[in-house]
């Protein structure tokens, strides 16, 4: 379709061949429909692309701003439907229904909705920003039908003459030194439209459990995208004149300078929203960053709520978890949890010192940032700019008579030697490490300059996780997977064929992503003697990693491939975050 609308596009004189090149390029990095895309970057209006689609499937042509939409004809064809097929019914006169579409010509969509409602379908053409508008208007919660009315209001507001008597788009930026206007700007952020959208915003995060927020500005396009389940979705693109508006609200709720807009910063916003009808407390970990269009903003949501710290609910196998919980008991040593950004070291570590939090024991955490306040434990935030590093505050610790030790991470040779002596001189240590497996940490270890017989004999335990996303239960649905292709990601051959497997076919409850909530694979790596000997003569992290295997440790794919016998994720989730 995008091929044959580019040829009538060029063919009305309507585009020239570099503004069809530019949108084409455009679309191939960000995926949409090709009249959606020239839309979004100003090269057609949404009347223009309508309107040629319409001459092009030969069928009319409808303005949804403009149409009196039946609630009676939307009930007609469920929500799921809608979503799935971009369709949205209008109305019904006798046995026809007048159904709204962005590719009149998909006949499958049309079979579906006539055998659906026995209604024979007259289609129309809309253009698609539209009729996803429309969808979350006719169709959505509360909250998506606020987030549409949001978006009607500063839409209205950026057609309106700038009322601070400047327009974005005309200011030329390059080898200029901007001038900023604090009151402007102040004003700016104070707009009741602006003050909306940013709690629209926040408050449609936490309810859609979203994990980070992501305020990002582009030459042409400004948008707002949740992380959900670890993956980014696009929520809404507001317009750009509202930029500059909102970047300061948000920097203002965070108490950040608004007029610093060449170096990063780094603040808080603490909140409290009322939410299905009970008070919570929010709380955002916000950075910014200057970029070549502007700041980029990213707030992290640290909700109490969402955070497990019973190990049980976490994901460990039974036996993963009788060494973890053997090895967190023990008086002194390291145990070491391992893994990439946002895989869930924080949780497990904090689930460990709240099952060792007792009345007799002083526990004492060097974090950057403290993420939870945990009562009980005594939690420093680390502050580089001051002198206080986790090397620092580690060796204030052990003058404060502690009992246990929680380092944020191990960065460095002076971090990783106070850690490693305060294992052997009577204290349990609990840290994280950036690697890709258990057994290639004790490499790392000695590449910072750690001597093998204190590795051996200080670390009890290495333990490497990754987050998979769960499969919906609300559309879990049995699929087939090829035997072949359940024996190349790890199964043996009689194995395959017992194995049912399963995938979220998409609903309202997931967002049709057919995932939600996040579980953890884990691998466990008790450090025997076996193991303890093979490190004093130096092995590599593959003799490490065969020998932890025959003594029982449970690899990050074999942890992955119990998910998959259990029903919990699909083969798909295991194999992009695991090798064989």
């Amino acid at each position: 379709m995008s091929a044959k609308l580019g040829e009538v596009l060029l063919k009305e004189n309507l585009i020239t061949p570099q503004q069809l090149k530019d949108a084409l390029d455009f679309q191939r990095n960000n995926g949409g429909r090709l009249g959606s895309t020239l839309v979004k970057l100003g090269i057609l209006s949404d009347e223009e692309v309508t309107a040629v689609l319409s001459r092009q499937y030969g069928v009319p042509s409808v303005n949804l701003d403009l149409f009196e939409v039946d609630s009676a004809a939307v009930s007609l064809v469920p929500q799921e439907t809608a979503e799935r097929y971009s369709v949205l019914p209008l109305s019904r006169v006798g046995s026809t229904l007048t159904l709204a579409m962005i590719d009149p010509t998909n006949v499958f969509a049309i079979d579906d909705i006539k055998f659906m409602t026995g209604l024979s379908v007259e289609p129309v053409v809309v253009s698609e920003p539209a009729l996803a508008l429309a969808i979350s208007k006719y169709y959505g919660t509360s909250r998506e039908i606020e987030l549409a009315r949001v978006m009607e209001d500063l839409v209205a507001e950026s057609t309106n003459q700038n009322q601070y008597g400047e327009d974005l788009e005309d200011v030329e930026l390059e080898n200029i030194e901007e001038e900023i206007d604090l009151e402007n700007l102040e004003r700016m952020a104070d707009d009741a439209p602006v003050v909306k959208l940013a709690n629209v915003v926040m408050v449609d995060a936490l309810r859609r459990g979203a994990s980070d927020i992501h305020v990002e500005p582009y030459e042409r396009e400004f948008r707002i995208r949740f992380r959900m389940d670890g993956v980014l979705h696009n929520i809404m693109s507001p317009p750009m004149k509202m930029r500059d508006a909102l970047t300061s609200r948000l920097k203002i709720m965070a108490r950040l300078d608004i007029a610093e807009k060449r170096l990063p910063q780094d603040g808080r916003i603490k909140i409290r929203v009322k939410l299905d009808g009970r008070s919570r407390e929010l709380d955002l970990r916000v950075s910014t960053l200057p970029t070549i269009y502007g700041e980029k903003i990213v707030m992290r949501l640290l909700d109490k709520e969402n955070l497990r710290l019973d190990m049980t609910q976490l994901g460990f196998e039974a036996e993963s978890l009788v060494k973890f919980k053997r090895n967190i008991s023990r008086p002194y040593g390291m145990v070491l949890v391992t893994g990439p950004t946002g895989s869930g070291k924080t949780s497990t570590l904090y689930s460990a010192l709240q099952s060792l939090n007792t009345i007799d024991t002083n526990i004492m955490t060097a974090e950057d940032p403290v993420e939870f306040n945990l009562a009980g434990i005594n939690q420093v935030q680390m502050k580089e700019s001051i002198g206080l590093n986790f090397a620092a505050a580690l060796r204030s610790f052990l003058r404060q008579d502690p009992n246990i030790i929680m380092v944020g991470e191990v960065r460095d040779f002076e971090t990783a030697e106070i850690a490693v002596k305060a294992a052997l001189t009577g204290h349990l240590v609990l840290s994280t490490l950036h690697t890709n497996d258990a057994p290639s940490t004790i490499s790392r270890l000695m590449n910072m300059g750690i001597e093998p017989f204190l590795v051996a004999t200080s670390v009890n335990l290495i333990q490497a996780q990754r987050l998979v996303r769960k499969i919906c239960k609300e559309c879990k649905t049995a699929i087939h997977v090829p035997v072949e292709a359940l024996i190349d990601v790890g199964c043996t051959a009689s194995e395959a064929k017992d194995i049912q497997t399963y995938k979220g076919m998409g609903c309202a409850a997931c967002n049709n992503t057919g995932y939600k909530g996040r579980v953890g694979l884990y691998e466990v790596m008790e450090v025997t003697d076996e193991l303890r000997e093979l490190i004093l003569v130096g092995a590599s992290g593959l003799e490490l990693r065969r020998k932890a295997i025959e003594e029982g440790m449970l690899t990050l794919r074999m942890s992955g491939l119990e998910k998959i016998r259990r029903g919990m994720t699909t083969v798909e989730e295991v194999v992009r975050e695991t090798v064989k």
